[in-house]
């Protein structure tokens, strides 16, 4: 199986909204490769990013999940690093 490595950066805008990101993020733990979390108390929001080795459809279906939760905006970056998982 083919798989990309890629970096999804989340920001939480609101705080009701975790509790769904936690969820969804929890139904691709196969694929996570590490998260870091830093919230920023000064504008109230936190930023979120998640390293991700997947195929390129996981990757957009998750992509896609977090960036319909009401109160959080997600972008992709993906490497040119494309591989097969072991």
């Amino acid at each position: 199986m083919e798989t990309r490595v890629a970096l999804i950066a989340i920001i939480v805008e609101d705080a009701k909204s975790i509790e769904l990101l936690n969820s969804i993020l929890h139904d691709y733990a196969k694929y996570i490769i590490g998260r870091m979390g830093i919230p920023y108390a000064k504008r109230d929001i936190s930023i979120i990013s998640i390293a991700i080795d997947a195929p390129q459809d996981i990757i957009s279906a998750l992509a896609g999940k977090l960036g319909k939760i009401e109160g959080i905006s997600v972008k992709t970056a993906y490497s040119n690093v494309i591989g097969d998982k072991k």
